[in-house]
C-alpha cells in the first residue's frame, strides 16, 4: 500500500539511516566500469589532439593570435596579472586535492560509503588523467613576447581548466540534494561561471592556448560523465533509486546536513563585543611588551641573551635540521592556516551539524590576525641580525611571531574542540599532537633565524589567552555527546 505524499510546508520526514560498510564486490564493479571509462577518455582525448594537429594551420593560427592579442593587454597592467593569478587559483592542482579530500573525509563520517567512493575514484582518476595526456601529447606552451606567468610541462590539454571542471562537478552532484530546490541552478551557474572563468584566466595568462582550454573542458566533463554514470550503474544494480542528474546523485543525503538548533542565552552582539574588548586589552599587552624590549631593554642583557640565543642555534645548524625546519615552519605559514582553517570548520560543522565550533575557528582566526597585525605594525622589531634560511622573510616585523601565533590558535582550537566533543582516549593524543606542532614551529622559527625568543614567547603570551578567551564566549555551548546511562543495579545486588 502506498502512502500518500505529505501536504506543502510538512517538516521532512527523517531520513533512513546510512547504509553499512560496503562488500569489496560492489566496490570493484563501480571501480572496473570507471577504470574502462578512463582508458576511453584518455583514448578520446588523443583523438581529440590528433585532430587538433591534423587541422594544425587554422587551429594554430586561432592559437597565436589570441595568446599574442590578451598579451598586449594583461602584461603592461600589473593589477590584471595579480587578478587573473587569483582567479586562476580555483584551478591548481592543491585546490582540487583539498576539496576533494575534505569531501570525502566528510562523506565517510557522514557514513555515506558509495558517494566517499564515487569522490576518491573520480578525484584520483583526475590526478592520473591530466599528466598522463600531457606526456603522451607533449605539446609545448605559448610563447608569447612579455610573458606575465609560468607553469611547467607540456601544454595540450590545460590542467587548470580540467579540475576545476571535475572538481566543481563532483561537489554540484554530491550536493545539490542539500540545497533547497530553488537554490540549484543558482549553484549550478556559478559553478559554470567559475569553470569557464578558470579556464579563460589560463589563456590571458598566456600559459596556455584556446585549444588547451577547449580540451579540458572537454576531457573534464567526459570524466565526470564516466564516473557519474558508473556510480548510477551501481545504484540501480543494487535497486536503488536512479534520480535525475538535476537532483544529484544520491537525494538520501538531503538531511546529512540539516542544523541541529544550539541553545542562545545572551545576543550575538553582546559576545562580539566581548570579543573586541578582550582583543584591545591583549593588543595593548603585547604591544607595550614589544615596545619595552625594543626600546628600553635595547643594550642590556635581555637583548644580548635574546640575539646571542639565536646566534647560537645559527652556529650549530645541521644539514637533516635546515631541511626538517623548512615544512615544519610552514605549519605556521599563512596559507596553511586558512586552508587547514577552512577544511577543519567545515569538518566541525560537518560532524557537530553545530555552527559554534566552526565559528570557534574562525573567530580564533581572524581575532590573532588582527591582533598580531596591529602589533606587528606599530612595534616594528628587525630581524634577527643572522643569516636567514628563508631566501623571502614575511614583510612584518619580528616581533611578534606571527608563524607561532597562528599555530598555536589553530591547532589549539581543533585540540580543545576536540577535547570537549569526545570522551575517547585518542583526544589526548590530538592535544599531544597540537601542542608537539606548537612547540615545533616556533623552534623552527628561531632556527631559521627569523624570529628572537622573545618574538615567540609573546606570541604564544597573547594567542593562548586569546584561544581560551574565544573558546569562552564563542564556544562555551558546545556539548560533548552524551554517554548511554548505566544500567542502575538492583538494591541488594539480586537480579
Amino acid at each position: 500500500m502506498s502512502s500518500s505524499p505529505a501536504p506543502p510546508g510538512a517538516p521532512r520526514s527523517a531520513p533512513p539511516p546510512p547504509g553499512p560498510a560496503l562488500p569489496p564486490a560492489e566496490v570493484g564493479g563501480f571501480a572496473r566500469r570507471s577504470a574502462l571509462g578512463f582508458m576511453a577518455v584518455v583514448f578520446g582525448a588523443l583523438l581529440l589532439a590528433l585532430a587538433v594537429q591534423i587541422a594544425a594551420e587554422p587551429v594554430l593560427r586561432l592559437d597565436r593570435d589570441v595568446a599574442g592579442s590578451l598579451n598586449t593587454v594583461v602584461a603592461p597592467r600589473p593589477w590584471l596579472v595579480t587578478v587573473l593569478q587569483v582567479l586562476t587559483a580555483p584551478g591548481a592542482a592543491v585546490t582540487a586535492w583539498i576539496i576533494l579530500s575534505t569531501l570525502t573525509v566528510t562523506l565517510v563520517i557522514r557514513r555515506r560509503y558509495r558517494l566517499g567512493v564515487y569522490v576518491a575514484v573520480t578525484g584520483l582518476g583526475t590526478a592520473v588523467l591530466s599528466p598522463l595526456i600531457k606526456q603522451l601529447v607533449d605539446r609545448l606552451r605559448p610563447i608569447v613576447e612579455m610573458p606575465v606567468a609560468t607553469a611547467g610541462g607540456p601544454s595540450f590539454p590545460s590542467g587548470h581548466t580540467l579540475a576545476v571542471t571535475v572538481w566543481v562537478g563532483v561537489v554540484l552532484l554530491v550536493l545539490l540534494p542539500v540545497l533547497p530546490p530553488q537554490c540549484r541552478r543558482v549553484a549550478v551557474a556559478v559553478g559554470v561561471a567559475l569553470v569557464v572563468v578558470v579556464g579563460l584566466t589560463r589563456i590571458a595568462l598566456g600559459v596556455h592556448f584556446v585549444s588547451d582550454v577547449l580540451a579540458g573542458w572537454l576531457v573534464g566533463t567526459a570524466w565526470l560523465l564516466v564516473t557519474a554514470t558508473a556510480f548510477r550503474a551501481w545504484r540501480r544494480h543494487e535497486g536503488l533509486a536512479v534520480p535525475p542528474t538535476v537532483d544529484g546523485l544520491a537525494p538520501e543525503i538531503a538531511h546529512d546536513l540539516d542544523h541541529v538548533p544550539g541553545h542562545r542565552t545572551e545576543h550575538p552582539w553582546t559576545t562580539v563585543a566581548q570579543l573586541l574588548v578582550s582583543a584591545v586589552l591583549l593588543l595593548g599587552a603585547v604591544v607595550g611588551v614589544g615596545l619595552l624590549i625594543v626600546h628600553v631593554a635595547a643594550g642590556t642583557a635581555v637583548e644580548r641573551a635574546d640575539v646571542g640565543a639565536v646566534q647560537w642555534l645559527a652556529d650549530h645548524r645541521v644539514p637533516w635540521l635546515d631541511a626538517a625546519s623548512a615544512p615544519l615552519a610552514e605549519l605556521g605559514n599563512t596559507k596553511v592556516i586558512i586552508v587547514g582553517g577552512l577544511v577543519a570548520a567545515a569538518l566541525a560543522y560537518v560532524i557537530t551539524r553545530r555552527w559554534r565550533p566552526s565559528l570557534v575557528i574562525a573567530a580564533v582566526l581572524v581575532g590573532e590576525v588582527l591582533i598580531f597585525l596591529a602589533a606587528t605594525a606599530v612595534v616594528g622589531r628587525s630581524r634577527p641580525p643572522v643569516a636567514h634560511l628563508d631566501t623571502v622573510l614575511p614583510p612584518t616585523s619580528s616581533f611578534p611571531s606571527g608563524h607561532t601565533a597562528a599555530a598555536s590558535c589553530l591547532y589549539g582550537a581543533i585540540a580543545a574542540l576536540v577535547l570537549r566533543g569526545t570522551s575517547a582516549w585518542w583526544r589526548w593524543v590530538v592535544l599531544a599532537v597540537a601542542i608537539v606542532v606548537v612547540v615545533g614551529v616556533a623552534f623552527a622559527r628561531m632556527y631559521r633565524g627569523a624570529h628572537h625568543p622573545t618574538d615567540v614567547l609573546a606570541s604564544l603570551a597573547f594567542a593562548v589567552p586569546w584561544l581560551l578567551v574565544t573558546l569562552r564566549l564563542v564556544g562555551d555551548r558546545v556539548e560533548a555527546p552524551a554517554r548511554p546511562a548505566r544500567r542502575a543495579e538492583p538494591v541488594g545486588g539480586t537480579r
